[in-house]
């Protein structure tokens, strides 16, 4: 019997993810990385001074680190990598199974989704803010979307060791599932007629779906039809706009603020 093709691409994922691995850079990613007990790390690179700076951190992990010249870095990062003297090599973090993750796990029954934004530094800082209002995870597309990067893992200062980045095969279907778990999903649209606000007080007390698309392009048509409520932040003046990552800190911070 053949099988369906989604099982194929999630088996292809699963192989994909096993040999795939991650360098993290600079000191904030590194150190929080290394005190992670769920990260699989592989190999440490850091300068005397950044070994001497995360010496608790080093010993702590039970690493070796290799010490490396200042002035010929070795790990295989982008030239304008900040790196600050460390770069560790790990294995992607498996935060398990998305259902139960989004159902019962730690935090506020509070999601955010990202269709299609591919900038890691503006998925680096919903990271962060997520984290900081207490949401249960970000949810993105396997595909077209960021990846589990050093540039990721260090605009979101520490978070991507702490808060669930969830990648499905099928955003809409993920979409479709937590509305099973009872979730109200709202897309935010700049040119909706319904506010943030009037949106979150239709959600009541129901679990609460964050969905924001990529600056430009915006939601695709499957993801906004998928949506229960389309709405907008008001902006105060007659033009500008927020970029994805902050309208993400604003729309969390709104979902925060119910009774």
């Amino acid at each position: 019997m053949k099988k369906p093709t989604w099982v194929i691409e999630k088996e292809r994922a699963k192989r994909a993810s096993a040999a795939e691995t991650v360098w993290l850079f600079g000191l904030h990613a590194v150190r929080d990385a290394l005190q992670n007990p769920a990260r699989e790390k592989l190999r440490l690179l850091v300068t005397r001074n950044a070994a001497d700076r995360l010496e608790d951190a080093i010993a702590a992990s039970g690493m070796v680190p290799e010490i490396e010249d200042a002035r010929r870095f070795s790990a295989p990062l982008a030239p304008d990598s900040v790196h600050q003297g460390a770069a560790l090599e790990v294995k992607p973090l498996d935060w398990g199974s998305f259902e139960e993750r989004c159902a019962t796990g730690p935090g506020a029954p509070l999601v955010v989704l990202l269709d299609r934004v591919t900038d890691p530094h503006n998925v680096g800082a919903v990271l962060r803010s997520a984290e900081v209002f207490g949401a249960r995870a970000v949810i993105a597309p396997a595909r077209h979307a960021a990846p589990e990067t050093g540039a990721l893992a260090k605009t979101a200062s520490g978070a991507l060791e702490r808060q669930p980045y969830l990648r499905v095969v099928n955003l809409a279907e993920a979409m479709e599932s937590l509305r099973k778990m009872g979730y109200v999903l709202l897309g935010l649209d700049g040119e909706a007629e319904l506010t943030l606000a009037k949106g979150i007080a239709l959600a009541g007390t129901r679990p609460l779906g964050l969905v924001l698309g990529a600056e430009g392009p915006g939601l695709r048509e499957k993801t906004r039809e998928t949506c229960d409520h389309l709405v907008r932040v008001p902006a105060g003046g007659a033009f500008g706009s927020l970029n994805v990552s902050n309208a993400a800190a604003v729309a969390l911070y709104a979902a925060t603020q119910r009774d």
